[in-house]
């Protein structure tokens, strides 16, 4: 294999997952996604966790290219042992967290080696509650709720309708599986398996 091997860019995903929906309420931020992964159009894989937690503080979700998922993880890895290495008693927050994927996001697409993703960020840190989105081009936004893929056009209007700020965790809960169901019956890559955290 030549030189040119080391050039080469992904130009199509092929294992993916489709939406994040997230929210606040009162007392934090919840998130739901369904657990299938696609091969091209086939449903191949039915138990794909795409919800993890990061640090002390933060969830992340992520739609898109499961791969490239893998590897932001790993990416993560590495900048929270070293946030944990200084040993000062402060730890990153969602805040920063959303911060370090937007650097990630818009200098891979830069390089024209974009990471095929669409993340969303979330977390409670010193009871200030954070939730926000980059995607695979590093636009990125925080807000109330947010969702990614098929979710931004057929979850983000329910949530539009129904979200309040004083959702307790039960009320939460519910709407999220509105959202999923909703999801479910519309979108063809979504299986009927959920994660909800």
């Amino acid at each position: 294999m030549g030189s040119g091997a080391d050039s080469e860019r992904t130009l199509y995903p092929y294992v993916t997952g489709s939406s994040v929906v997230a929210i606040k309420y009162k007392d934090g931020i919840l998130m739901a996604a369904d657990m299938g992964g696609s091969y091209g159009s086939t449903l191949r894989y039915k138990s794909i966790e795409r919800l993890k937690p990061i640090g002390k503080h933060t969830l992340l979700g992520a739609s898109g290219e499961i791969s490239d998922f893998q590897e932001i993880l790993r990416f993560l890895d590495e900048l929270i042992l070293n946030d944990n290495m200084w040993d000062d008693g402060n730890s990153l927050g969602p805040k920063e967290v959303h911060n370090y994927l937007t650097r990630v996001m818009y200098n891979r697409r830069n390089k024209f080696n974009p990471l095929w993703n669409s993340l969303v960020i979330g977390g409670v840190k010193n009871g200030q509650k954070y939730l926000g989105m980059v995607n695979m081009i590093g636009i990125n936004f925080n807000d109330n709720h947010v969702a990614t893929g098929l979710g931004n056009h057929l979850a983000r209007p329910i949530l539009r309708d129904e979200w309040n700020e004083n959702l307790t965790f039960e009320e939460g809960v519910k709407l999220l599986e509105k959202c999923m169901r909703v999801l479910l019956y519309r979108d063809r890559s979504a299986v009927n398996k959920i994660q909800l955290k």
